[in-house]
């Protein structure tokens, strides 16, 4: 990873714009819309240290290199981080290909090498994203504190939020009843439900791109990940870093039953067909099972 990543809130938050013509208008329409107060420098008022004190980052946007330097120098003297448009040699930070849902932030970064290819696959990534998205995130952010009341394990809170984000409260956010969303959302929390945990078999004997999308899903949700030791490191980079690693070995049928007893979601990487004898050990132990096969090639 060449750069991190990171996202600035933006509420209650000064940004600065220096600069004029189409470049400094693209950085207006980029923020427009953003709960951020929007300060807009041009002329030599980008060159005062001071116009830049407070904000939490700015972007100098220009065609002018001599404009551009000066107003960088004068955001670092105010101790903000800059972006300087085109000019990565004179950049903090880089700006991304955003894709923009409210409470949901895509961001695609090359770093500065390339925008036109971050920009492309920005168009890819993006029919993938619904519109509705960003009111899903809000209900739950605005549910976050109840959730949390009600599900203080965090292993039984992330298998409830797994199961509400697929369920009825999601779907009602997503078409904008957001009075009817919460309503559904507390109703699963009184419900005292537990989550069905289960193994996931993700059967990826071939590169990367041959996962199916259930495959990748499954990876990105599982909170066990167990990996045979031929499995493919582009397969197991797409489970989540923070998720427990269990050897081979040590995935009994008893222990794997224990750990979806609790409402956890194993997912279990093999680069062959899965094993019959630890199929029917598995299925005696009442352990859900889904197998995940690779695409056609």
């Amino acid at each position: 990873m060449d750069a991190f990543p990171a996202f600035f809130p933006l509420s209650g938050r000064k940004v600065v714009i220096a600069g004029s013509g189409e470049p400094a208008e693209a950085k207006l329409r980029l923020l427009e819309g953003s709960p951020a107060r929007i300060v807009h420098l041009q002329g030599d008022e980008a060159a005062d240290p001071t116009a830049y004190a407070g904000a939490a980052l700015a972007f100098v946007a220009s065609t002018d290199d001599d404009f551009a330097q000066v107003a960088a120098a004068a955001a670092r003297a105010a101790h903000v981080p800059v972006n300087v448009v085109d000019r990565p040699q004179l950049c903090d930070f880089t700006t991304p290909a955003v894709i923009d849902r409210g409470e949901v932030v895509a961001a695609i970064g090359t770093g500065g090498a390339s925008p036109m290819l971050a920009t492309m696959l920005r168009a890819d990534i993006e029919q993938r994203v619904p519109e509705g998205a960003g009111r899903v995130a809000a209900l739950f952010r605005q549910m976050q504190d109840e959730v949390r009341a009600a599900r203080p394990q965090l292993h039984e809170r992330r298998s409830f939020l797994r199961e509400a984000l697929a369920g009825p409260a999601a779907a009602a956010a997503m078409v904008g009843d957001m009075d009817g969303a919460a309503r559904l959302l507390r109703e699963a929390l009184a419900s005292g439900v537990a989550a069905q945990g289960r193994v996931r078999i993700v059967v990826a004997g071939g590169p990367v791109d041959l996962l199916t999308l259930r495959a990748v899903r499954a990876l990105a949700a599982a909170d066990v990940l167990i990996a045979e030791a031929d499995a493919d490191p582009a397969v197991l980079s797409l489970a989540r870093r923070d998720a427990e690693r269990l050897a081979p070995a040590d995935a009994s049928a008893q222990r794997l039953a224990e750990l979806t007893r609790a409402g956890l979601v194993v997912a279990w990487v093999t680069t062959g067909p899965p094993d019959r004898a630890q199929l029917a050990a598995l299925e005696a132990a009442c352990v859900t099972v889904d197998i995940l096969p690779t695409a056609a090639p």
